[in-house]
């Protein structure tokens, strides 16, 4: 087995990394956990017995032989499947979480196969091949399988050797590193207009090129938008573009703005990156080439510090020192055609930011769910139902289904929830309070809402 191996650790993306020391002295895990929602184990089966505590030098021996040490070799060896045998007999299912890091940069069928045998030994599962890496990070997330102590340490030396520019990313902060995977891109970590600038990337427009929208007849009129609003001023920013860029910064009715849009969460929002803290510098934000739970991780290109995309606020880094939390405009999605006759003095984003391109990600690659691992799903709603989601003055997230509440709203029906009132708006839907003043909604999938608001209030219709 191991020479057979051999010839596939060559496939190993960047198979010159340099060693990566580990250190498991961490503390004990807490094993008083709340039980996992029956929807869970009907789906994934009851969890393994999770054991407490450092690892036994034996182990950490093991796990330096297979996970790091193996990095600086030219081929699998011997001495690395008998490392793995020992990880894999050792019933600790803490260990798949560095498999499954180390598997998201498996290239070679074989020694995928061989890194699966073992985390199905852990897991007590029978993983198939296909589709391995997924099915096993979905297990972890679901049973919430503890890390094992100092994770970060070695997660970071596997994603920074891979990615260089990863290594300000991967830092201490108010981030679960269990769920960070690579979303198979590199890191946009181009300065701030600077985005012209051709990038290995999904690149981000700075400052983008507008028109009219008399001038938009490249744009058709059933073609999906993202409306924004600020200060009286409107502008659309066609789906066709922000399928491209995914991160746009942008300054509309006299305020800063940083527009994430997330084709795997079906989720554009709008961001106020401007009247922060003194002596806090406007945010520029950047796509880094991860994803959270197939969700796209943002940073600062200045600070480097990580945002929750969702959320809006600061994670790790300078900004999160100073508890940055984005304050966030209501997204309306809609089509063009009825975006521009009800705010006929719009603009557009111009069609060269497109760079050519016309993907249709929501029809065609997400089609059949969710493509990176998610784990659980609350159940209440098919994972890729629309709702428009927005949080309380109470604090209370609160997501609407968006075909009942458009439904509703046609026939005049009032949608309340605390100080929250839908109304219409050019064919989208957002969230307003009582006396009409936006409250920052958006559109997104159910999964991505649901797991980002965990016990969040859906609105019965």
């Amino acid at each position: 087995m191991a020479s057979a191996i051999a010839s596939q650790s060559r496939n190993v993306l960047m198979a010159s990394m340099v060693a990566v020391s580990l250190f498991w002295s961490g503390a004990s895990q807490a094993q008083d956990k709340a039980p996992l929602p029956d929807y869970v184990t009907e789906q994934y089966g009851k969890p393994p017995a999770i054991p407490d505590g450092p690892l036994s030098p034996q182990l950490q021996a093991a796990v330096q032989a297979a996970f790091v040490d193996s990095l600086t070799q030219s081929a699998w060896g011997r001495d690395q499947t008998i490392a793995l045998d020992e990880v894999a007999d050792s019933k600790d299912p803490r260990l798949v979480w560095i498999i499954s890091d180390l598997m998201r940069f498996t290239a070679g069928s074989q020694l995928s196969a061989v890194l699966t045998d073992a985390a199905s030994k852990l897991l007590g599962k029978d993983i198939p091949n296909e589709n391995n890496w997924g099915e096993i990070t979905d297990h972890l997330i679901a049973w919430d399988i503890p890390a094992p102590p100092d994770y970060l340490k070695v997660k970071r030396g596997i994603f920074t050797t891979v990615v260089p520019g990863w290594d300000k990313i991967f830092v201490e902060g108010d981030i679960d590193w269990r769920h960070v995977s690579w979303g198979g891109v590199l890191i946009d970590n181009r300065a701030f207009d600077k985005t012209d600038e051709v990038c290995n990337c999904i690149p981000a427009a700075d400052n983008p090129e507008v028109s009219s929208a008399e001038e938009a007849n490249w744009l058709k009129d059933d073609a999906i938008v993202f409306g924004v609003e600020v200060n009286g001023e409107y502008r659309a920013y066609p789906r066709r573009i922000m399928e491209v860029r995914e991160m746009v910064n942008d300054t509309l009715g006299g305020r800063d703005l940083g527009i994430p849009y997330c084709t795997l969460c079906g989720a554009a929002q709008a961001y106020f990156t401007d009247q922060l803290p003194a002596g806090v510098e406007r945010p520029v934000l950047r796509t880094s080439g991860l994803l959270i739970r197939s969700n796209k991780v943002m940073y600062d290109v200045n600070t480097y510090s990580v945002f929750d995309t969702f959320l809006g606020k600061a994670v790790t880094g300078p900004l999160a020192d100073k508890n940055i939390q984005l304050e966030q405009a209501s997204v309306v999605t809609t089509d063009w055609g009825t975006w521009k006759k009800e705010h006929p003095e719009t603009t557009v984003l111009v069609e060269r930011l497109a760079l050519g391109r016309d993907f249709d990600f929501r029809n065609g690659r997400d089609a059949n769910g969710p493509i990176f691992p998610v784990g659980d799903v609350d159940p209440r709603l098919p994972v890729h139902e629309d709702v428009i989601g927005v949080v309380t003055a109470s604090g209370k997230p609160v997501a609407f289904q968006r075909s009942k509440a458009v439904a509703a709203l046609a026939k005049g029906e009032e949608i309340a929830f605390e100080n929250i009132r839908l109304q219409m708006d050019a064919g989208g839907v957002k969230a307003v309070s009582a006396d009409g003043a936006d409250l920052g909604s958006h559109q997104a999938f159910w999964f991505a809402w649901s797991q980002f608001h965990p016990g969040t209030e859906l609105w019965p219709g």
